[in-house]
């Protein structure tokens, strides 16, 4: 059986008919989601200058947009069909960043911040009903299966204690993961001290759960994994109408940015209380679980199946201190979109697997918008030759999923 990916969007036949499997990554970080919406307002309006088209979106390039936390959140919305074309995404990412400006005071309402202790309050620091109301509010009865492309979001279960992927890819065989995008996106941004654990039902599905950033902080691996799960399950999607050519990966990976998590020694440590220790723990955990991602992403992409795979990411690594997660302060959103808008004219960094730490790429003299422009070259270029084949393949005259059956029953794939 072939499966359809994603909802309704034409304008990006299966990978199948091209040479590259494309991926978008999108980090959590609550507020900090305003960095990565510059960034990929960049990428769009690149693929609008690229394709000649203003109305391309991302949805047309990418086979997977993965997020977790606030980016589940940005992924969710990236892809979600506009309802007067639903061809056409809800919002661009202009419009998610100024969601986050419009929206962000009123979920990280300070005022009711200040009644809020770490030590003695039982019960997180926002209640998250604004947020609640305006995810379902724009993400209205939309469904996973409904999206632009394929979607990977990441959340915690609490009850059931391990990790739920909501994946386009397994709604078919889980039902179940079929939700809502607004209960999706709710449960992945639950933030444990931050907003409420997240309680919904799907059918006869209960699911209680907090922030997708518990399973994975940086989804970018996950989504790789699924696309692997595909090829080993030989879904049509996603393999070769040659299958002696190895499969492609283009991947962009977009953090928050990073205040980093201050040193502290052992001396020191040793004399914390159980306290003392939790917030270093959750924050050191998280940062720790990011870098594992770029560790395993640097450390094999090059080799994965192909020397032709793309990887590229995009983070800033020294994050002003005041920049927290849930600082919604006009003054310090403004600083986020600075930063963004700075991080494009930094060179392309790469992580050290031996030294874990970040240093200009020393064969690359890109920024990061540089890179951006080139990437956009790169899907534009993907996209064309899917949509070449397909004409092509449809002129013979015959269902493509015989004219690849063949050769997989030759090669003993089938």
């Amino acid at each position: 059986m072939i499966m359809v990916i994603g909802g309704f969007n034409t304008k990006l036949p299966p990978p199948t008919y091209g040479n590259a499997i494309t991926i978008l990554n999108i980090d959590g970080g609550g507020i900090k989601g305003i960095l990565p919406t510059v960034l990929l307002r960049n990428l769009e309006k690149a693929l609008q200058n690229v394709s000649n088209d203003e109305t391309a979106a991302l949805a047309d390039y990418f086979d997977v947009i993965t997020g977790t936390s606030t980016g589940g959140l940005i992924a969710a919305m990236l892809t979600t069909p506009h309802p007067n074309d639903p061809s056409r995404p809800l919002l661009s990412p202009e419009q998610i960043k100024q969601f986050y400006l419009d929206f962000g005071p009123s979920i990280f309402n300070q005022t009711a911040a200040r009644k809020w202790s770490p030590i003695i309050s039982h019960f997180p620091k926002y209640d998250g009903k604004f947020l609640h109301e305006k995810a379902r509010e724009i993400l209205q009865e939309t469904r996973l299966s409904d999206t632009l492309t394929n979607v990977v979001i990441p959340a915690f279960d609490i009850l059931q204690v391990h990790p739920v992927i909501f994946s386009s890819f397994k709604v078919k065989k889980v039902p179940s993961l079929n939700a809502k995008l607004s209960d999706i996106a709710i449960g992945t941004s639950a933030a444990p001290t931050l907003l409420p654990a997240y309680n919904f039902t799907n059918g006869d599905n209960e699911f209680n759960l907090i922030d997708g950033a518990l399973a994975a902080s940086s989804p970018a691996f996950l989504a790789v994994n699924e696309v692997m799960q595909e090829l080993e399950e030989k879904n049509y999607d996603f393999i070769p109408v040659n299958p002696n050519e190895p499969t492609k990966f283009v991947l962009l990976s977009l953090g928050c940015g990073r205040t980093g998590t201050p040193g502290h020694n052992t001396s020191v440590v040793n004399q914390y209380t159980a306290t003392k220790w939790a917030p270093f723990l959750l924050s050191g955990l998280l940062e720790a679980a990011r870098d594992i991602v770029e560790y395993n992403l640097e450390s094999i992409f090059p080799s994965l199946q192909s020397s032709e795979n793309y990887y590229l990411r995009i983070e800033e690594y020294s994050l002003d201190q005041t920049l927290t997660a849930d600082n919604a302060t006009i003054e310090n959103m403004e600083k986020l979109i600075k930063a963004g808008e700075d991080l494009l004219e930094q060179r392309v960094k790469i992580l050290n697997v031996t030294s874990f730490t970040h240093h200009e790429k020393p064969s690359e003299l890109d920024t990061n918008a540089e890179a951006l422009q080139g990437l956009a070259e790169i899907l534009y270029k993907e996209q064309q030759l899917r949509l070449k084949t397909k004409s092509i393949m449809e002129k013979r005259g015959r269902p493509f999923v015989d004219a690849i059956t063949s050769p997989l029953r030759m090669f003993g794939m089938e």
